[in-house]
């Protein structure tokens, strides 16, 4: 074909019914960590401009078909030709011995396991992969392989475009599917968390031994478990009981994984012996402090006199008398108030107390 016949078909993109339309209808496209992660590696390798190129395509529905396989995504968008053009984007997989020496890391965090095994991928798997020397993401542009049966020679081209924002939104809907570009199902990764987080040291491999964390190869033994038992816990054999002077049986069993290995080498203490504890403070009390010794009627001191509209100075010797006989500690009887101790009828129309009417 001649280069002036390459484009002689082009113009706007035929209709497509039931091609696969973006969710998102404005703004960025991603929702989930992992999919905003992955568009922000794409528009850092200065490939904004053409990206935003296939925004339209993909929320358009110009994507016919997209399937996520190790090591390649395939796909195909409907242009202005009548045949849809075919689009691939390769990502190297990663071998065999890679995947197992970050399953083996992953297995030996209670936080990944459950994360993973509840169909989450927590932002600390990316530097997971990091330190397992496999990035989760692509580092160079270099490392996409970007193929398109358009004429366009833009790469990538607005075909390519749409389809990196429809893997984005595929990140969002499952996220193993990023797992699953590079090189390892949802599955089979699953499946040998389960494998690892119950199995017997001796059935880990050797050529990822080292890849183990400490909280698996802490060079505990363990032994295999019994069916119908928790394949978190299991009982180590360890030396004589006699001659260590630590009690055997079941109160010997230490989990293989999580936070109880850090706790089991804490002495253990009675159940009874702390319900016994329980309402005594944690450390001794310090002693009270000593107090002032001071009048009942320092307050009224202090205050200075009543005015006239509460009671005035009458007011405040009648108190004063009271917080006395309070602080003899035995209360004064109806009576000797009422001896000219209590204010007369005649007081309150004086002005020296009584309420208002």
């Amino acid at each position: 074909m001649s280069p002036a016949g390459r484009f002689d078909d082009y113009g706007k993109p035929l209709p497509v019914e039931g091609g696969l339309r973006a969710r998102s209808t404005r703004g960025a496209i991603g929702q989930s960590w992992w999919s905003r992660r992955f568009v922000e590696v794409l528009e850092s390798f200065a490939l904004g401009s053409r990206l935003t190129r296939g925004r339209a395509y993909a929320r358009r529905g110009q994507v016919l078909r997209l399937d996520v396989s190790p090591g390649e995504v395939t796909a195909e968008v409907q242009g202005s030709r009548p045949k849809p053009y075919p689009v691939r984007i390769g990502l190297a997989a990663y071998p065999e011995e890679v995947w197992r020496r970050i399953e083996a890391q992953l297995a030996g965090q209670a936080f990944f396991s459950a994360r993973l095994l509840a169909g989450d991928l927590p932002a600390e798997l990316e530097g997971v992969f990091a330190e397992a020397g496999a990035p989760l993401f692509p580092a160079r542009v270099g490392e996409l392989a970007q193929r398109c049966g358009c004429p366009d020679f833009a790469v990538p081209c607005k075909h390519l475009a749409a389809t990196f924002y429809l893997l984005a939104e595929a990140f969002d809907a499952d996220p193993f599917q990023l797992l699953h570009w590079r090189g390892r199902s949802r599955a089979d990764l699953l499946a040998r968390l389960r494998a690892l987080r119950g199995a017997h040291p001796a059935d880990v491999p050797p050529d990822i031994a080292s890849g183990v964390p400490s909280d698996i190869a802490s060079g505990v033994p363990a032994v295999d478990v019994p069916p119908g038992a928790d394949p978190a816990v299991v009982v180590p054999p360890g030396p004589d009981p006699a001659v260590v002077g630590t009690p055997a049986g079941p109160a010997a069993a230490t989990p293989v994984l999580g936070a109880a290995r850090v706790l089991a080498g804490l002495p253990s203490v009675e159940p009874d012996e702390e319900l016994a504890r329980f309402w005594l403070a944690p450390t001794p009390l310090p002693d009270r402090p000593p107090t002032l010794a001071t009048g009942p009627e320092l307050l009224l001191r202090q205050l200075g006199p009543p005015g006239a509209g509460i009671g005035g100075p009458g007011l405040a010797e009648r108190l004063r008398r009271a917080y006395r006989e309070f602080g003899r500690g035995e209360a004064a009887s109806p009576g000797e108030f009422g001896r000219g101790e209590a204010a007369s009828p005649g007081e309150f129309g004086r002005g020296e107390a009584g309420p208002e009417r």
